[in-house]
């Protein structure tokens, strides 16, 4: 063999030999999702192997990510930063955009996915993972300061929250996004819930195909069919005579109930259960430890509310008194996984700032269409 066929075959020998199969995607099963975008574009099954690491069937799945809204607390209501934490990586990623986003109003989020600004001029909304695509439309004909507002297949349901002079303050309304249409037909909501129509009273949820709608003190819940337009209900979720109050969600397309034990000065202990949907007969799932229950408290003040955003099999819980902590609850066969993860952003806001919270399933298609539309992702080690 001549010296020309030696070191051919030498470099052959010293070259890496090449990662695929099983390995590429157990190395890739420890890779943040904003840094398995890139690694995707290596070649056809590197893609293939980070797509793999998100398939529901491995143990790698996606688990929805918490994002943090901050905005201006009064106009002009920019949104000065976002962040998302990813619960499969356990990092906080930073996601700018070209420019500040502006609303006319003030941001609010519903059921954990959904978030809207309404103004007397009109009705913003946004429901997809990363909130990058928005849809306008001009304002119901009933004027309301804290309606709830639920997006429901291609429908956005607007009750209550109404001024109780001319206007009827239960009025419901649904605006058509193929049609681009309001209907005012719809029957009004339940006359026990005149003094507590307001989104700051009520707790909403919805499975795609009916709207769930709890007063967080007492319990009380009503359903709404937007195909036929009414309200079913009363029915009773106080499976505990020591709660205070409660908030609804759902997981893995089943309803749950979060509810505070005690009293607002006084919180023993924090309980989860699961709604059947059909009777409305409640089952205990798990209770949080005490060491996570006094990480809600502030010092020298109680518990008057929880926020929750839930997907998938996770939920996040935190005190809107006390920003800096998050308390999040993983669902799995064996019932409850607790934890907490210090909220960076609440450790850095101010008090002309205000937060909103969304909890949504991002994936590898996600992150991508926000990259091309000029938002920028940092992991934030924390």
């Amino acid at each position: 063999m001549g010296i020309e066929s030696c070191k051919e075959v030498g470099v052959v020998e010293d070259q890496e030999a090449p990662i695929h199969g099983d390995i590429l995607e157990a190395i890739l099963s420890h890779v943040p999702l904003i840094d398995l975008v890139p690694a995707s574009y290596v070649s056809k099954s590197w893609k293939t192997a980070a797509l793999h690491n998100f398939n529901t069937t491995t143990n790698n799945k996606l688990n929805p990510w918490l994002i943090v809204h901050k905005q201006r607390a009064r106009s002009p209501y920019h949104i000065t930063s976002t962040h998302a934490y990813d619960p499969r990586s356990h990092v906080w990623i930073e996601i700018k955009t070209p420019i500040s986003t502006r609303h006319v109003s003030t941001l609010r989020s519903s059921y954990s996915t959904l978030l809207y600004t309404l103004s007397p001029s009109n009705l913003s909304f946004s429901s997809d993972p990363l909130h990058l695509t928005w849809h306008h439309a001009p304002p119901p004909l009933t004027w309301r300061f804290d309606p709830i507002v639920a997006a429901i297949g291609h429908c956005v349901i607007v009750a209550g929250g109404g001024c109780d002079f001319e206007d009827d303050p239960l009025a419901v309304e649904i605006y058509d996004v193929e049609s681009r249409t309001w209907d005012h037909t719809c029957d009004s909501m339940p006359a026990n819930l005149k003094d507590s129509s307001a989104s700051t009273w009520l707790s909403v949820a919805t499975n795609n195909i009916k709207l769930f709608v709890t007063e967080k003190q007492s319990g009380v819940t009503h359903t709404f069919d937007p195909d036929t337009k009414t309200w079913c209900g009363p029915f009773d979720l106080r499976p505990d005579p020591r709660i205070c109050y409660s908030v609804i969600a759902f997981c893995y397309d089943r309803l749950i109930l979060i509810g505070l034990i005690g009293d607002v000065d006084d919180l023993k202990g924090v309980k989860m259960w699961g709604v059947n949907c059909d009777n409305f007969e409640c089952d205990e799932i798990g209770e949080m430890p005490l060491e996570f229950v006094e990480k809600l408290k502030r010092e020298n003040s109680g518990v008057y509310s929880i926020g929750v955003c839930a997907g998938g099999n996770m939920v996040y819980i935190n005190n809107p008194e006390v920003a800096e902590e998050v308390i999040v609850c993983e669902l799995g066969a064996g019932g409850c996984r607790w934890g907490s993860v210090t909220n960076v952003v609440g450790v850095e806001m101010s008090r002309m700032e205000r937060l909103v919270f969304t909890c949504s399933t991002v994936g590898i298609e996600d992150v991508e269409k926000a990259m091309r539309l000029g938002r920028r992702f940092r992991s934030l080690r924390w």
